[in-house]
């Protein structure tokens, strides 16, 4: 593919990270960037600056990442890809269903890649992590523990209360934001089945959304004929930042840290963690990874590493865990 236009739709921090890595791998590429709040500032490594869709569209790119507010995305998606864009959509796909199918059909209508953003199934890391799953080492899994956390306030460059992730009408919320772990779990597990949860506000962070989440997710029926529970952590409050997996077996314990990029295990009759894996983290590279993914699924005409499929069945759990919250009940995942 001879890449000559990009577009970066949003330049929040994610859409800053893609703007660099896209000037980098395509350095001759003319990139412009879509930014809903117009601004004389002068934007490093873009070449051009629009202020409206319809002027993105008339620049007619050939691909487009998409890194506006989750309640934007379907909207501004549905009218790149019938333009021909191929798209990749930062995570998550959207706020809500409204629209998703008619997404799909479209992009299949007019061979349009659709690819969505969990960078977190590019780290080598987490990678490792599922292979050695995959592999049995530590047999049988009967158990997960999954958690992810940090101070908002800590976690956002501007004042927080003005950032996606504190806004309702933006698609913020911890269930929406930090739904890389409901997407690398059914992705190492497979499909969840059902959920039961409690979420809410409980700090005095001055936001309009969930800043806590606390999730049984049961998996459905593995090949040894069990349904495995994970418990799963989400929250905003937290000041010792956190994104951790122990994976609990039948011959031991495996423990995967995605801050440091460590792997240990626990083994029977031990008494101390071994680290049997160690990456050192690049903060960029898992995104760069998914940069040349997408670009090869389009050359090979393959389906992407994250399908829109994968990330409308993470939304479909998000919003069984709103119903499980709000009803106190199990809830099926449609």
């Amino acid at each position: 593919m001879d890449l000559k236009k990009i577009l970066i739709v949003g330049l929040g921090s994610i859409g800053l990270k893609h703007l660099r890595i896209a000037r980098e791998i395509f350095p001759e590429s003319i990139i412009g960037v879509l930014r809903h709040k117009k601004t004389n500032e002068v934007t490093a490594d873009a070449d051009k600056i629009f202020f409206d869709l319809s002027q993105a569209l008339k620049f007619q790119p050939q691909i487009a990442i998409i890194c506006s507010p989750a309640s934007e995305h379907v909207k501004i998606s549905s009218a790149l890809v019938g333009q021909g864009v191929h798209v990749l959509i930062e995570r998550p796909i959207s706020d809500n269903q409204k629209g998703l199918e008619e997404l799909n059909c479209k992009a299949i209508k007019n061979n349009c890649v659709l690819a969505v953003g969990y960078n977190l199934r590019f780290l080598p890391s987490l990678m490792k992590f599922k292979n050695l799953i995959d592999k049995n080492l530590i047999g049988n899994a009967y158990s997960v523990r999954s958690e992810v956390g940090q101070y908002l306030p800590n976690w956002r460059k501007t004042d927080y209360r003005d950032s996606v992730s504190a806004k309702k009408i933006l698609g913020g919320g911890v269930l929406l934001e930090l739904s890389h772990e409901l997407d690398y779990l059914r992705w190492i597990f497979g499909e969840v089945e059902s959920v039961q949860a409690e979420i809410g506000h409980q700090s005095k962070l001055e936001i309009d959304v969930e800043d806590t989440a606390h999730i049984i997710l049961k998996f459905k029926e593995s090949k040894n004929k069990s349904n495995l529970v994970a418990s799963l952590n989400l929250d905003f409050i937290r000041h010792d930042k956190a994104r951790i997996c122990h994976v609990i077996g039948g011959k031991g314990t495996l423990r995967w840290n995605g801050l440091t990029g460590d792997i240990d295990l626990f083994e029977p009759d031990k008494t101390k963690w071994k680290n049997i894996y160690k990456y050192k983290m690049d903060q960029d590279g898992s995104y760069k990874d998914e940069w040349l993914h997408f670009i090869d699924c389009i050359n090979k005409k393959i389906t992407p590493k994250i399908s829109f499929q994968d990330g409308i069945k993470v939304l479909n759990i998000i919003e069984s865990i709103k119903i499980a919250s709000s009803s106190g009940k199990k809830v099926l995942v449609k």
